[in-house]
């Protein structure tokens, strides 16, 4: 009688709700998401568009955010977005600066352009005072 007891008291029974939370739908949309700022945050970045040089070098890390001098292929200046004239670099740099020698400074320029033309604009800025100026180049798309 016992196992006949058993086995009755499961078939009639009703199983209660789980409280389980269902987190497959919050996965779905958490990679939507991702996916999408994964795409547009190439696309919010500002500059001027420069054909840049590629290498195999590590990028550089740093903490702050720094100034960056674009050199596009007719020769022209761009300080961040803003064109400005070979005689005012200096100055604007100073300026954007708050006068920190040590303020690191990347400079773009695009591949076609004449290395004197780079180097020009190098040896002016480091004229200026600044020690901490880079040149910027594109990670090969080959991973190498």
């Amino acid at each position: 009688m016992e196992v006949s007891s058993r086995r009755g008291r499961g078939r009639g029974r009703r199983t209660s709700p789980e409280a389980n939370i269902n987190v497959t739908p919050l996965v779905d949309v958490m990679l939507v998401l991702l996916i999408i700022f994964m795409v547009t945050a190439p696309m919010l970045t500002s500059g001027v568009n420069v054909d840049l040089p590629q290498t195999s070098a590590k990028p550089v890390n740093s903490d702050d955010k720094p100034i960056t001098v674009s050199i596009k292929s007719d020769g022209s200046l761009y300080l961040g977005d803003d064109p400005v004239s070979a005689d005012e670099l200096v100055t604007h740099l100073r300026q954007l600066a708050s006068d920190d020698s040590g303020r690191r400074i990347f400079v773009r320029a695009d591949a076609h352009i004449d290395y004197g033309k780079v180097m020009s604009t190098m040896g002016q800025i480091t004229a200026g005072g600044f020690t901490h100026v880079a040149l910027l180049a594109q990670q090969p798309q080959g991973g190498q």
